[in-house]
């Protein structure tokens, strides 16, 4: 198909001119530079489907040049073209993932031409891969994260916006609001798709062995170390590094990981060489970062280099219209794994709804497998549900005939405590949610004589 980019670099400006119109002539559109230099440059400012490069260059040559250009893009064909005659360079070359090798003034037009069409057919193909493996995974992907609330979709919005971006991302929520699928999504839907997906609980391993396993270790450096091992980092390249938990990590564990973020390259623990990596870092969290930076509890530099583009995901009680939904899809997983078809009542469903949901999605995942798992009958009913949850319905209405019993003084107290305690007692920021202005907060909080510690205390 005419149209397609070619990248030509070549010191010999009569040679770039003569490539230039040949390929003109076949409808390709045609960029010439003289050096490496430029070449890599243009390889990372555009969008090319096929490098012909001299090999033999001042500076940056042509198997940098073939280097640079596969990690910027692996699928690009890069042809490269030599004056000099030369078995063990064109045996390089091929071993860095050159398309072909052509010998200068040796090969004929039709066959420059010949290559030329051959590789542009095989980085269509290989385009085309990517692209429908990433919507396969986009397809499979989506049909975990499940929701159709306004607070969702916000989630999913964000997710559409920065995922063919390179961004730092910093994925924050209570545990079990399913943080690692929401980075899965964004890996799924960007031009790593194909490359590696790695994810590591960094508060699940001691900070020796969450050390080795992120960044690697060289033979001998510690007792057990019998051999080199790539970290996580570098397993990860050309991909998708989820840090799950970040807030965990030490102070120690924190420096080195500024460092992969400023120079995108990492020491493996015992040694001395820095190996440079490519892989996007997505950080989670379910704590709150910017109240530990205060604290000094967590490095300010590394907050804020993780903190690029935060996503919040919010705990399944601010989204409760989505928890009919989730119910119908883990009773269908986990009917498909047990064999056993359940269906909930009403009754059921609405205790589910009400309830408050300190371990998020994952606890609701794990109530519906018991639920299905137990009931011998075809119905889940609210008998099937632990008591925790008829509790808390039970404990709600009774909540609820009790402010039926109070004055309006009494129940404009209680609100005033509830949104003071919200807001952390900001009284700028309460007065705004209460629609009043700070003067009259002010006097409504000497009127009931409301002070911070003694509300504490009760």
């Amino acid at each position: 198909m005419a149209g397609e980019k070619i990248l030509i670099v070549d010191d010999e400006k009569s040679m770039c001119q003569y490539l230039s119109i040949m390929l003109k002539k076949e409808g390709y559109q045609v960029k010439t530079v003289t050096d490496g230099k430029k070449a890599v440059q243009e390889i990372k400012s555009s969008n090319y489907d096929v490098v012909i490069t001299d090999i033999r260059m001042e500076g940056v040559d042509g198997i940098e040049v073939l280097s640079a250009a596969k990690e910027i893009d692996s699928t690009l064909p890069v042809i490269i073209m030599t004056a000099y005659a030369s078995q063990k360079t064109a045996i390089t070359a091929l071993n860095k993932g050159a398309f072909y090798y052509l010998i200068k003034r040796a090969a004929k037009n039709e066959e420059i031409k010949m290559v030329v069409r051959n590789a542009l057919d095989i980085h269509r193909v290989k385009n085309e891969n990517v692209f429908l493996k990433k919507q396969l995974k986009k397809k499979d992907s989506y049909k975990e994260v499940i929701g159709k609330s306004e607070a969702i979709h916000k989630v999913f919005h964000l997710v559409d916006k920065v995922a063919d971006t390179d961004s730092t991302i910093l994925v924050c929520g209570e545990s079990g609001t399913g943080k690692e699928l929401v980075a899965r999504s964004i890996h799924y839907r960007s031009g790593r798709a194909n490359q590696p997906f790695v994810s590591i609980n960094c508060g699940a391993l001691p900070e020796n062995l969450l050390e080795s396993e992120l960044f690697g270790h060289v033979k001998g450096s510690f007792t057990g170390a019998i051999k080199d091992k790539d970290g996580l980092f570098k397993v990860a390249s050309g991909g998708t590094f989820f840090l799950d938990e970040v807030g965990e990590t030490t102070p120690a564990i924190q420096v080195k990981l500024l460092r992969v973020l400023q120079e995108r390259e990492i020491i493996p623990v015992g040694g001395t060489k820095p190996i440079k990596v490519n892989a996007r870092l997505i950080a989670a969290t379910n704590a709150d970062l910017e109240k530990a930076v205060q604290a000094e509890q967590f490095r300010a530099d590394l907050y804020y280099r993780l903190n690029v583009i935060p996503i919040l995901i919010p705990p399944l009680r601010d989204r409760r219209e989505d928890i009919p939904l989730l119910v119908d899809h883990f009773l269908h997983l986990t009917s498909k794994k047990t064999k056993k078809t359940k269906l909930i009542s009403s009754e059921a469903l609405e205790l589910l709804v009400n309830y408050d949901w300190p371990g998020n999605v994952r606890e609701l995942e794990n109530i519906m497998e018991r639920a299905v798992i137990l009931q011998e009958g075809d119905q889940i009913s609210s008998d099937d549900l632990p008591d925790k949850i008829k509790l808390h319905s039970q404990q709600r209405r009774k909540l609820v005939m009790d402010k039926a019993q109070m004055t309006l003084e009494e129940l404009e107290k209680e609100y005033l405590i509830s949104v003071l305690e919200d807001t952390n007692w900001q009284k700028k920021k309460a007065s705004s949610i209460l629609g009043i202005n700070a003067s009259t907060l002010y006097r409504k909080i000497q009127r009931y004589g409301l002070e911070r510690e003694k509300v504490g205390q009760s």
